[in-house]
């Protein structure tokens, strides 16, 4: 279902773009490429002199390398255009730290607890919030959701739609539906 009209009338004044790629390399690793963008649309002054419409203020890129338990085996990340040339752009091999973390246990916490205020960029430190979810999309691209596995398959109980006792559970994943609990 798409959003409804806006009311009133409005006009766009700021972008920002977040995409993220996932690749399979040739040595059986992964790849993810992530950019973030911010773009005004009309110029826009700051400190360190004016962004004219169009330009990027912010432009962040972070490559993370993982096997494929979601280990991160390698981790780069540069910025591109930021407010402040020469002093933004000095953080991007902090983010080496992330190296020997798994990407879906407890990363957005740790990425929180590491790069938090003065020890991280927060727009680098923003773009890692969607990788973990864009990693299990693109391993996704190789594992059949439905094939028969040891454990409760990865996405059940981590969203409303997928809960086990969900119609949607019992629907597309009987052998892991557990009935409601009631209460009489």
């Amino acid at each position: 279902m798409p959003l409804p009209p806006p009311h009133p009338s409005r006009r766009r004044v700021h972008t920002r773009r977040i995409e993220v790629e996932g690749y399979l390399r040739d040595d059986g690793l992964y790849d993810l490429e992530a950019s973030l963008s911010d773009v005004k649309d009309q110029d826009f002054p700051i400190s360190s002199g004016l962004r004219r419409a169009g330009d990027p203020v912010h432009l962040m890129r972070v490559r993370l390398t993982l096997d494929g338990e979601f280990n991160i085996v390698d981790a780069v990340a540069c910025s591109d255009r930021v407010p402040y040339p020469g002093h933004c752009d000095t953080i991007g091999p902090a983010y080496r730290a992330l190296i020997g973390l798994n990407l879906v246990r407890g990363f957005r916490r740790t990425v929180g607890e590491m790069f938090a205020d003065v020890r991280g960029c927060t727009h680098l430190s923003e773009l890692l919030l969607a990788l973990p979810t864009a990693a299990i999309q693109t391993f996704a691209s190789f594992r059949r959701d439905d094939e028969d596995t040891v454990g409760k398959p990865f996405q059940l109980d981590r969203c409303h739609a997928l809960e086990t006792s969900s119609e949607a559970v019992r629907r597309y994943y009987p052998k892991w539906y557990r009935a409601p609990h009631r209460e009489d």
